[in-house]
């Protein structure tokens, strides 16, 4: 004689790994296809099946018999689904704009990288002393150090960049280095 679902899910529930073996084996694959039917993916839907039949042992505790055991195990497939729906959509909620965001930064790194390039290659341009100078405050110093380091006022430090801005800007116009 057969034994139903119903009594082979309270045998489980109680303990009884054999009754859950039976189980299993009676369910498992129509316990897929509604997973499938839920999600629309296979991979999806074994991944789903998977994680409803590992939860099931503590799952079966709160089964009490008053459904049919098909019934309450496809509550079960249907909570989980909508559980999984959710969550890919909060972790879609929380990655979006990270992409563009990373695009944004990608874009600002080139840009000022070309700007670092642009201004490197226009020193060049300049007369020996706005380079030296230029470079020297470029570099966080403060025009009373730059001057110390180059033997010059504060204030013939402060006409050099001055002059060199000048300069960078009229090469800026021309559009050359």
């Amino acid at each position: 004689m057969q034994t139903d679902d119903t009594s082979l899910a309270l045998a489980a529930a109680g303990g009884d790994a054999g009754a859950f073996g039976t189980l299993m084996e009676r369910q498992y694959d129509r316990l897929f296809r509604l997973c499938f039917r839920l999600t629309g993916s296979q991979a999806e839907a074994e991944d789903l099946t998977q994680d409803i039949c590992a939860a099931l042992p503590a799952k079966l505790r709160s089964f009490k018999g008053e459904a049919t055991f098909t019934t309450w195990a496809y509550r079960l497939c249907v909570n989980a689904a909508h559980d999984r729906r959710r969550r890919a959509a909060t972790h879609a909620k929380a990655a979006s704009g990270w992409g563009d965001w990373e695009v944004n930064r990608r874009a600002a790194d080139a840009e000022a990288e070309a700007a670092l390039d642009w201004l490197t290659q226009a020193m060049r341009a300049l007369p020996d002393d706005l380079r030296d100078t230029l470079a020297l405050v470029l570099d966080d110093m403060t025009h009373t150090q730059a001057g110390e380091i180059l033997g010059i006022s504060e204030g013939t430090v402060s006409w050099r960049i001055s002059q060199a801005k000048k300069h960078l800007a009229t090469l800026r116009k021309e559009g050359t280095p």
